[in-house]
């Protein structure tokens, strides 16, 4: 309606002027579109642009708030989904060549185990750590995803087909699947009053015990039933594979508290006898072929307490047993090899004097190992520089993403500090990663290229009502942003201008239109001089 009202005002306004002489078909509907056009007020077209105005306005406020939350355009991604399809485009995730690669099917292989969630090697206590920062800041620091999937990990360490036959196990198999943390405990309870059980003992440790101190307490004392569980599996093991699954748990089990009381001895300051436990876990996690003791990554709790102690010969020694090609890369293995090579040109670096006499080999073999493992991580050098606040680790982490950037600064960040010159040397040289990887979705230089998927975990992973995530690389805003943007602008200057001054803005149309539909209206001439005019009267009253 619109639009033919535009049409007719326009085709009036050039009658007027001699410009355009009518056909016998349009004098009978023209008076009354004069005497509709000439009943419209200036109010109403201030209306009507106060009203595209809002809509327009009600568009960008979505686009927006669907663009922070998810990190892409809402009516994009609508049409790459939904109308690309009909009109008969390529899925962009289809691989145009059936014949792909080795190279390609390996980086895609890669792309997916990197964005992998991962268990966080070093993460807190639950009951002496995170539960106390809730008690103190009354915000909670761990999301119900990071938690859902800490669940999921102790039934799957911590359980198997066999509990029924024990009663405290049965009772404990039903207790890591309750999502209430004081029915989670009653059950715990009530499973120690049956017998001595290792899992009972574990989540009371960890979701109960308020200190480290006590946690410890309990680990010892689900060592003691965990050892003995263990020993008595291991002669069953080959029995059938019910006795081999439980052994397999015994052996999660054990692991498990070792591990725990190795953290809890490096949390109260006995940082050498943390080691001790350490190399023994990472010994014994090298004689056993069970799967699922790889994901504690303990050499990583060994990195950090080696560290601590400055023993960094013993610390290159682990890197180089890790730091393989062949084997999965962290932000610790990375950020750790390049803390050990600034150590030894750090303390006298001078960006001055580098300019002017240029890079030992020292020097740039340092500067190299920093671009590697910001290439790796980019998210880290802001947290280890101090440009952007920490906050508590999640219990979960993903490879390459802000999650696990923030679980290595929060334990790593003295160790950079203790350094003499190493985040001088990391501020001054990080940024330069960036200029040899423009592209880095389509192209890496060390590594695969980062992969897209960590914005949308990190943001399950970690609490955005008070930590803003880290995205790399920064995302432009979307075209229909900038262009909803623009056009609520323009209506909202047009209402007003309207508003203020009618007759010149109606002068202004009228002549805008009227060069808008020219060619239409030279294309209608020329159409009325060709037809017949029986014919042209036939089809206007169509």
């Amino acid at each position: 309606m619109n639009s033919w009202v535009l049409f007719s005002d326009t085709c009036r306004y050039r009658m007027e002027n001699g410009w355009l002489t009518p056909g016998p078909a349009m004098f009978g509907t023209e008076s009354s579109l004069s005497m509709f056009l000439n009943t419209l007020t200036p109010k109403f077209y201030v209306a009507l642009t106060g009203t595209s105005s809002l809509i327009s306005g009600l568009i960008l406020i979505f686009e927006w708030w669907y663009f922070r939350k998810y990190g892409t355009s809402f009516i994009e991604q609508v049409s790459v989904s939904h109308l690309r399809p009909l009109l008969g485009g390529v899925d962009s995730s289809s691989p145009s060549n059936p014949n792909t690669s080795n190279g390609e099917a390996d980086s895609n292989r890669q792309s997916v185990s990197e964005c992998k969630v991962w268990r966080n090697p070093l993460n807190l206590f639950r009951g002496a750590e995170y539960n106390r920062y809730t008690w103190v800041t009354g915000r909670e620091p761990l999301t119900y995803y990071d938690m859902n999937l800490s669940a999921q990990d102790h039934q799957t360490f911590f359980t198997c087909d066999s509990d029924h036959l024990r009663p405290a196990d049965a009772i404990m198999q039903k207790a890591w699947r309750e999502r209430n943390p004081q029915a989670r405990i009653s059950a715990a309870h009530e499973a120690l009053e049956l017998e001595d059980c290792a899992t009972a003992y574990i989540l009371l440790a960890e979701e109960e015990a308020t200190t480290i101190m006590e946690a410890e307490r309990l680990f010892k004392q689900a060592l003691k039933a965990g050892e003995g569980c263990y020993r008595r599996s291991q002669q069953l093991q080959h029995h059938g594979t019910q006795y081999e699954a439980q052994h397999r748990r015994d052996t999660n089990v054990l692991v498990y508290i070792k591990r725990r009381l190795a953290m809890c001895s490096r949390k109260l300051g006995r940082t050498r006898e943390a080691v001790k436990m350490m190399r023994d876990l990472c010994v014994f996690q090298l004689m056993k072929e069970f799967p699922l003791l790889s994901m504690f990554n303990i050499h990583e709790n060994l990195l950090e307490s080696l560290l601590e102690l400055q023993n960094y010969a013993d610390v290159q020694a682990v890197l180089a047993k890790y730091d393989d090609i062949s084997l999965p890369k962290s932000a610790t293995i990375c950020y750790t090899a390049a803390l050990l090579k600034a150590r030894a040109v750090s303390d006298k670096f001078s960006p001055e004097a580098a300019s002017r006499r240029g890079l030992s080999t020292a020097e740039m073999n340092a500067v190299e190992a920093i671009h590697r493992a910001v290439e790796f991580n980019p998210h880290v050098p802001k947290y280890l520089l101090e440009m952007k606040s920490l906050i508590l680790p999640p219990e979960h982490i993903l490879k390459r993403g802000d999650s696990e950037a923030i679980a290595y600064a929060f334990f790593h960040l003295q160790h950079w500090k203790r350094v003499e010159g190493a985040l001088n040397l990391l501020h001054c040289t990080w940024e330069g990663t960036f200029r040899m990887i423009p592209y880095p979705l389509e192209k890496g230089h060390l590594f695969y290229p980062y992969p897209i998927c960590t914005e949308t975990a990190d943001r399950e992973l970690l609490p955005t009502v008070f930590h803003e995530v880290s995205v790399y690389p920064k995302k432009e805003l979307p075209f229909f942003i900038l262009f909803t943007a623009g056009l609520c602008s323009f209506t909202a200057m047009l209402a007003l201008l309207t508003h203020q001054f009618p007759e010149l803005m109606g002068v202004f149309a009228k002549a805008f239109l009227s060069t808008l539909f020219a060619p239409l209206n030279f294309i209608m001439e020329k159409v009325e001089s060709i037809l017949p005019s029986s014919l042209w009267h036939q089809l206007t009253r169509i």
